[in-house]
């Protein structure tokens, strides 16, 4: 185990705290017509972050704070592609935000601690460290969901996240106390060093895994621990559901790496685990799938099609192998592109005193802009799983991962969940081309808008002919953190 200088591998997230505090102190100072001050200070602290994190990047894992924190390929490559989410979701979110009375200190702020927060979940190495992590993150998007504070919808949405969460939170802490019980360690390198020496008090550590694979699988939002996920999309307001969307999963992807994979990653404890995130992943592609159908909210379709991609994510990790684990890495980033550009034609759409959340208000897209609704149609495709998209290479990775660790009944019944999934996402691109316009307002986005969000639908086309270097990416950052 390397330590090294103190605080060295915690540079970037030192240097946003600092930046947080500099944008709480500004915002003060700022009336509402400079507001885009802050904007522009927050994407400058996600942008410094970014920076130090790629500087400092040596591909070694290094330890600090007596081994509670680590920085290794895997941390650096999600800790990137964090930021760079968070920087997109802002400029997409800025318009909406703006017309709405959310274009505040507050709602910067919040963001930015959300993503402290992912941060140290990614760079976890302690039980602690993973639990402080996720609480930032938590508390943080409870209070985001609930900013609108005139709307009953996002003000009971947020209620019901804040009572769901605490209990998640609750079995997760109950889990880790008789992992800590059984181990009597805290740190997960020595936790899954004591378990391979470990010859009793198995039943502690299954029952143990219970709890903590429950409250994983609430925070991923995966079946049966879903109820929360379609509430939350439709309630919030939508930036802030574009936000839920998208970076968290790759905190939470971390978060599930570094419990089952390093610390609970022996043999006779894969096979106990293996079994839950199966029951998991089945569940999650049936609800989400099925769900999704009768859905004619467009964010609420969105949810459920979330809970069925989670279970997509879990065939990934539950092959218990290097080329499962890759296979869900690069299934996850694949995940929220395409969520960032699918919530993103949702606020491009809206405008003052109107959500397009409805599938009604895709209609004729097509004729009212063809390149938006292509935009919509190639981030659909990829959402659906059909080639040349990315999103199908997604599914096949995770599939081959699937097949090669012995469970091909489970590939089969995910490629006939995804067969039914592609109806509702197909049923979105029918509306865009061939029914009539019901809404004949402009679309006229903000250069920036327009550019990034060409750019996010480009991008379904582009990984989806040369995946390689995207996968490749993925499967050293995982080979050199395990």
């Amino acid at each position: 185990m390397q330590y090294i200088t103190p605080l060295a591998p915690a540079y970037a997230e030192v240097f946003l705290l600092g930046m947080v505090c500099v944008i709480l102190v500004a915002d003060l100072y700022l009336s509402d017509d400079n507001r885009v001050v802050t904007w522009a200070l927050t994407q400058l602290a996600l942008a410094g972050a970014f920076a130090i994190t790629y500087v400092t990047m040596t591909g070694q894992p290094a330890y600090t704070f007596s081994g509670m924190f680590v920085d290794d390929l895997m941390s650096d490559m999600l800790k990137l592609l964090t930021y760079l989410g968070v920087m997109v979701m802002l400029v997409y979110a800025r318009p909406y935000v703006a017309v709405r009375g959310m274009f505040r200190g507050e709602f910067f702020v919040l963001t930015l601690f959300a993503t402290l927060g992912m941060m140290v979940m990614i760079s976890a190495n302690h039980l602690l460290t993973l639990y402080l992590g996720l609480e930032l993150l938590s508390l943080s998007l409870y209070a985001m969901v609930a900013l609108q504070r005139d709307s009953a919808t996002a003000t009971e949405a947020a209620m019901k996240y804040f009572v769901l969460g605490a209990l998640a939170s609750g079995m997760l802490l109950y889990g880790m106390s008789m992992l800590y019980g059984a181990t009597g360690n805290l740190e997960i390198t020595r936790i899954a060093e004591t378990i391979l020496n470990l010859e009793v008090r198995d039943f502690v550590l299954v029952f143990a895994l219970v709890f903590i694979v429950a409250g994983l699988g609430f925070k991923l939002g995966a079946a049966p621990f879903h109820m929360w996920v379609p509430d939350v999309y439709h309630g919030a307001p939508t930036a802030v559901t574009l936000f839920i969307g998208s970076a968290p999963k790759l905190a939470a992807f971390a978060f599930i790496m570094r419990l089952l994979a390093q610390g609970l990653g022996a043999e006779q404890l894969v096979v106990e685990w293996q079994q839950m995130l199966i029951v998991m992943a089945v569940l999650s592609l049936a609800i989400g799938n099925i769900t999704a159908i009768v859905q004619t909210n467009l964010k609420r379709m969105l949810a459920y099609s979330t809970i069925g991609h989670m279970g997509f994510l879990l065939l990934g990790i539950l092959s218990g192998d290097l080329a499962g684990y890759s296979a869900g890495m690069f299934y996850v980033v694949v995940y929220v592109l395409m969520n960032l550009g699918s919530f993103g034609m949702i606020l491009l759409l809206s405008r003052a005193g109107f959500e397009a959340e409805n599938l009604e208000d895709f209609k004729g897209l097509n004729a009212r802009d063809p390149w938006y609704a292509f935009l919509m149609l190639l981030l659909m495709f990829s959402m659906a799983g059909i080639p040349p998209t990315v999103g199908f290479y997604a599914k096949l990775t995770v599939l081959q991962a699937v097949i090669d660790a012995g469970f091909v009944w489970l590939a089969v019944v995910a490629v006939l969940f995804s067969l039914i999934g592609a109806f509702y996402y197909l049923r979105l691109v029918k509306l865009m081309y061939f029914d009539s316009p019901t809404d004949s307002a402009p679309i006229a986005p903000r250069i920036d808008v327009h550019l990034l969000l060409s750019a996010n639908g480009l991008a379904m086309l582009f990984f989806g002919i040369l995946p390689g270097p995207l996968m490749s990416l993925c499967v050293h950052a995982i080979q050199a953190s395990l």
